[in-house]
């Protein structure tokens, strides 16, 4: 089995690059444009880089390719008013948990979604949320994740294009 490790800003491109692959898997039903793949890349590079940084990622190196990825987990620090069940104000979001097709069944996804749950005890949080697929909820039950009683709702908002805050 690989050795998962923390992310860098070299491979932010390889993180772009395994969205991609997420997203052709049925994550996302708009049709995809290379704008957001630049985009993706500018706030991953301004992330990772922080010196305190609020998003990371774990990855799986590719044994058979230098430089290339086989899996990832992104996970964001969201500040929150706390409640009853946690009095803190931050929580965890994981994303973008992905591996390459041909890398699957390997553990992989594991790995780097227990390493993103270690930096969150790290880091104090006690609350983490995610949106599972079907395929990727046996996962994250073994984890001990539940399902909540809320679910999850979306609106979005016209803009006429996409920045970043510097």
């Amino acid at each position: 089995m690989g050795e998962v490790r923390r992310a860098t800003v070299a491979d932010a491109a390889e993180l772009v690059r395994l969205r991609g692959v997420f997203l052709e898997d049925g994550a996302s039903p708009e049709p995809a444009t290379d704008e957001w793949r630049r985009v993706a890349f500018e706030v991953l590079q301004i992330r990772l880089a922080a010196p305190d940084p609020t998003m990371v990622a774990f990855v799986v190196d590719r044994a058979d390719r230098s430089g290339a990825l086989a899996a990832c987990a992104v996970g964001a620090v969201d500040c929150r008013l706390g409640g009853p069940d946690d009095p803190t104000s931050e929580s965890g979001y994981i994303f973008n948990v992905v591996t390459d097709p041909d890398q699957r069944r390997r553990g992989y996804s594991r790995l780097c979604v227990t390493a993103l749950l270690d930096w969150y005890r790290d880091r104090g949080i006690r609350t983490v949320d995610l949106r599972a697929s079907p395929s990727g909820e046996p996962l994250y039950h073994s984890l001990g994740f539940g399902r909540t009683t809320y679910p999850a709702m979306r609106l979005r908002l016209p803009t006429n294009q996409v920045t970043l805050e510097h």
